[in-house]
């Protein structure tokens, strides 16, 4: 039996889900806690499989120190782990916060570069963690998919696709202009909040009059008073 084809939504669907967004949260903003681009792209790269909770209770006590590329290297790898180490695959992502850091300087001018080409070249830096970086860092319209964004561009056929980047490209194409600097805001933070992995709130979902998804989750039902 051929998979079933995943149902896309028309543009004017979309506008409307992105109108209703907006709305809803005019100025979404991401949950990493940063102090400049620096920051922000460390922050970006511990992030992975770690809650942004867990990331910023550890650079609570990092950026204070180290806020730029010479002071994380003057920090070493060593000291690094050891302020981070309640994130999961800590030894790995201090090396690579510290390589990073000494490429910043030795490349860029300790400057975190514009370009999504040079910033994938940075150890631990893949093309979600760039557009992050582009959109928040510097107001680039990107969209960077992570679970949350993927399982609600499928879910609601937004943007139906089997990667990432097929997701990340169909967004380009139907997301209009005018939202699109807040567009994976707005996706991530709806995926996190309301359309969550194993029981989406379907009750209580802003865009639930245009979205594809069945069949949508009833409002729970209140429990009974316990008797006297």
């Amino acid at each position: 039996m051929a998979p079933r084809k995943l149902k896309r939504l028309p543009k004017t669907d979309v506008e409307a889900i992105f109108g209703a967004f907006a709305a809803a949260n005019p100025e979404p903003k991401g949950e990493l806690d940063y102090v400049n681009p620096f920051t922000l792209l460390v922050a970006v790269v511990l992030s992975a499989q770690a809650t942004d909770v867990g990331v910023n209770k550890a650079t609570a006590g990092l950026f204070p120190i180290a806020d730029t590329p010479e002071k994380m290297v003057a920090l070493g790898v060593e000291a690094i782990e050891q302020r981070i180490k309640t994130i999961g695959l800590f030894r790995g992502k201090a090396k690579n916060v510290f390589a990073l850091s000494n490429i910043l300087i030795e490349h860029h001018d300790s400057q975190v570069p514009q370009d999504r080409a040079a910033l994938e070249a940075l150890p631990g830096v893949g093309r979600k963690t760039a557009n992050v970086v582009l959109n928040i860092g510097f107001g680039q319209p990107t969209i960077a998919v992570d679970t949350h964004l993927f399982r609600v561009a499928n879910r609601t056929g937004m943007a139906p696709g089997k990667t990432p980047l097929a997701v990340e490209l169909g967004l380009l194409k139907v997301v209009p202009e005018q939202y699109l600097l807040h567009a994976h805001h707005w996706l991530i933070l709806h995926g996190r909040y309301v359309c969550k992995a194993r029981k989406p709130e379907c009750w209580r979902c802003a865009i639930a009059p245009w979205c594809r998804f069945e069949p949508k989750t009833p409002e729970p039902k209140a429990s009974a008073p316990k008797a006297a």
